[in-house]
Order: structure tokens, then C-alpha cells, then sequence
């Protein structure tokens, strides 16, 4: 396992061979178990006349070999790891598939205004079970981890769907001013994982004719998350938790099971 990458200092590292081949294949197992089976969360994130961008979320106690690899591999520890935290929580899966062809990006854009949760020791693991080329990978803005928080907006119309318009900073215009934002990226083989804070602004490019991209993102809470309910829908929802866990409470609920523990 080889680190590459400063969590505290960035807010992103690539860890070569986090997982074995076996727990690749189970990550490899779920996802298309996933695609066979898409739960009532599951978006296209492409548009009609583009190739396949599917999204689904939320997974984990339906599908074995995802709770298998969320609870048996090492990607709970090493989370606890890189955010200092004496305990690590599931907060929840995202399937990602681009298929051969789609040019839909991923725009820069930052997880955590989409989330329910508010604190800052927290990771977000990104898995390919494909091989990932420069022009396709994840890309991150180093150091955006320290905020501010930009405004969430929709992938395919922009639209402003959760804060409302100008109740947040929008994003920069990064590739109008290259000296002032360093952008971070891997190519990645199975196996390769990226772990990243929930603020960290990334994105990705499209995917060739010839290549499909199948990811597993897990996100996960360490000691400093907190419940944060919104007036809006989330993504992804969790409809009625506001009626089981106060404004500021830790996340103590089945919905978010505890995967490690500091000994």
C-alpha cells in the first residue's frame, strides 16, 4: 500500500493496491448486481442523446458483496486513519457507471452541500474496477477541503436545487486562473483508491468509445460529523430521519452503522 498525497494538507490521496484482487471482485460483483437491479434512487446523470451515466445510491443492506467489502475490507481504517477519528460511520454508498462513449463530465462541484451532515473528519473512498486513464479520472482542486462552500447545483441544467441562489459562494472559474489552483489526478488500475474530504471540489471527463468506467464510492463519518437536516431533499434522501435524530446529534442510527473503531 502506497500513499500518494498529503489528506490533511489537500484533502486527497491515492492509495496504490488499498485492495486486494478479491475485494475488487466483490466491489465488481455489487455494482453490476446494482445495474441488474437499479433501487428507486437510481438517476441518469447523462442526457438522452449521450451514452449511459447511471448514479445510485444507498445499496449496502441489499446487495452482500457491497456490505461484505464495506465491513471486511480496509477502507473503514484507513478513512479513521487519514481523519484522526477514534471511530468511523457508513454514511453511505454511490454507484457510478459511465459507459463506452459518454461525454458527459462531471463538473467540479463538492459533495458535502449536497449532504445532510455537517463537521469536517470525514472521507469519501473512490474505487474504479476498471482501469482509469488520465482524461477520465477524478480530478481535484487541492486545498478546497478548507472551504468555503460553493453553491450544489444539478450535473445536466445547473440548476440551483438545494441552497438557495446566492446563499452560497459560486465556483471559481479554476482553469481561468491555473497558477492559483492546483489540480491533483491519478490514473488508477483496480485495486488504486482515492480518499478524499467531502469538500474537496473535483470532477471528472467523460469516458472513450472503447473504455467503460464502473466506480464504487463509499462516504464515511468520523468523530466530528454531525446531523444537519435541510428544508430541501437531499442527494441522497433520507426521508423521516429528522423525526429520529435531533439538529447537531451524532449520527447514531442503523441507517449509518459503525465500521471501526480505534483500539
Amino acid at each position: 500500500m502506497i500513499i500518494e498525497g498529503d489528506y490533511e494538507h489537500d484533502g486527497v490521496v491515492c492509495i496504490r493496491q488499498a485492495f486486494t484482487p478479491e475485494q475488487v471482485e466483490w466491489v465488481t460483483m455489487a455494482i453490476d448486481a446494482n445495474l441488474r437491479d437499479l433501487s428507486p434512487r437510481a438517476k441518469r446523470a447523462s442526457a438522452a442523446d449521450d451514452a449511459l451515466f447511471v448514479e445510485d445510491f444507498c445499496n449496502w443492506d441489499r446487495l452482500p458483496t457491497l456490505e461484505r467489502f464495506i465491513r471486511q475490507s480496509p477502507a473503514a481504517e484507513i478513512a479513521g486513519g487519514l481523519t484522526g477519528s477514534q471511530t468511523i460511520r457508513l454514511y453511505h454508498d454511490h454507484v457510478l457507471v459511465k459507459e463506452p462513449g459518454t461525454k458527459q463530465h462531471t463538473p467540479w462541484h463538492q459533495d458535502q452541500p449536497y449532504y445532510n451532515v455537517d463537521g469536517y473528519q470525514n472521507a469519501s473512498l473512490w474505487l474504479p474496477v476498471d482501469p482509469v486513464d488520465r482524461s477520465s479520472t477524478l480530478e481535484f482542486i487541492a486545498g478546497t477541503h478548507r472551504g468555503p462552500w460553493y453553491m450544489p447545483r444539478t450535473f445536466l441544467n445547473n440548476q440551483a436545487s438545494w441552497f438557495p441562489e446566492g446563499s452560497l459562494a459560486e465556483l471559481p472559474d479554476f482553469e481561468a486562473d491555473p497558477g492559483r489552483w492546483r489540480v491533483l489526478a491519478w490514473e488508477l488500475e483496480p485495486g488504486d483508491a482515492v480518499f478524499f474530504n467531502m469538500l474537496t471540489v473535483h470532477g471528472a471527463g467523460g469516458v472513450s468509445a472503447s473504455r467503460r468506467r464502473r466506480a464504487l464510492a463509499v462516504r464515511m463519518l468520523g468523530d466530528d460529523m454531525i446531523h444537519a437536516p435541510r428544508p430541501w431533499t437531499t442527494s441522497p434522501p433520507f426521508p423521516g430521519l429528522e423525526l429520529e435524530l435531533d439538529e447537531g446529534a451524532k449520527m447514531e442510527h442503523p441507517l449509518f452503522p459503525i465500521l471501526w473503531t480505534r483500539t
